[in-house]
């Protein structure tokens, strides 16, 4: 989508290999490997214009690691923790630049001191680093999600600038605003995109559910007038927690692995569809994903929204 040519995929899940074997272009090579055991040395050879991109694992700088003391994080020493790979990658491809994708949480305190440490090491390397938060929403993709990415070009005599941002909640910036999630889910609407898990029917927070206006998390319960069901302490729950969407307004982050009263469910009461998630998430129409429910939504979950991505990989190709 942002005019590059994919050429090399190396990914550790099984299913996520197939899904992007299903989709792929022709001669991109899918390797369903661990990092760790490949080299890359021979992408040397490549173009001048070659790039590495990535989003190591980022489970070690999750926000569920906060309530981890910090002596017990050790996130140095966690196997999940794959910049130092990253690293290697492109110590050994040298590409002319590189983007690094990675959770907000990378920036919390208890984390800067691995984000600071990785760009020392590409400083090292020979490469200019910007680091920049972007939230989706400000590049069209109709969901509120938060990630750091790191720009990196080799030679460059300084940083790159920060990526412009598309949209904007603030009608004072003078840019397009955020688009809501009904155009994107209007057409998986009829009965057949319907699967059995999206029911809540006789759940246990079926009511409180039912209760919440679009838009609005359980928060909204002890402000209804009339209703005499159960109410949350305020800040007892995760914000997400029995989230409805709006259809005028961007959805709240699509997780890879939601609990079962996690939002964002649909403002009509049920869980949010498989496809529906992709839309949300702006993967292509007719994009395949191999696996069962729980796997395709880890896939989709886990993804770099497409038009962000789009958005991202445009601006180092510019700046290159």
């Amino acid at each position: 989508m942002a005019g590059a040519t994919v050429v090399r995929a190396v990914e550790f899940d099984a299913d996520a290999v197939q899904t992007l074997r299903l989709n792929s272009a022709g001669g991109m090579l899918v390797e369903h490997a661990d990092i760790a055991t490949l080299d890359f040395f021979r992408h040397r050879d490549e173009r001048d214009d070659f790039i590495v991109i990535g989003g190591p694992p980022c489970q070690p700088f999750s926000k569920n690691g906060y309530w981890v003391k910090n002596e017990n994080r050790l996130i140095e020493s966690d196997p999940r923790n794959m910049l130092s790979q990253f690293l290697r990658a492109v110590s050994e491809a040298q590409p002319r630049g590189f983007i690094l994708e990675n959770v907000e949480s990378i920036r919390h305190p208890s984390n800067k001191h691995a984000l600071n440490a990785f760009v020392s090491a590409a400083e090292g390397l020979g490469y200019a680093c910007t680091v920049t938060l972007a939230n989706a929403a400000d590049y069209g993709v109709p969901q509120k999600r938060r990630r750091v990415f790191i720009f990196g070009v080799r030679g460059a005599r300084s940083e790159i600038p920060h990526p412009k941002r598309l949209r904007s909640e603030d009608p004072s910036d003078g840019l397009p605003p955020h688009v809501g999630v009904g155009q994107y889910l209007r057409p998986f609407s009829s009965i057949k995109y319907f699967e059995p898990n999206e029911l809540v029917n006789g759940g246990t927070y079926e009511n409180e559910l039912r209760h919440v206006p679009p838009g609005r998390n359980y928060m909204a319960l002890d402000e209804l007038d009339g209703y005499d069901g159960r109410t949350f302490r305020r800040g007892g729950r995760f914000w997400n927690f029995l989230y409805k969407l709006h259809p005028d307004q961007p959805s709240i982050t699509v997780a890879a692995q939601p609990g079962p009263w996690v939002g964002p469910f649909h403002w009509n009461n049920r869980r949010l569809r498989a496809p529906e998630a992709a839309a949300i998430q702006t993967f292509p129409a007719g994009y395949k994903f191999h696996g069962n429910r729980r796997s395709v939504q880890k896939q989709i979950g886990n993804a770099v929204p497409c038009l962000l991505g789009e958005a991202m990989v445009k601006h180092l190709i510019d700046h290159m």
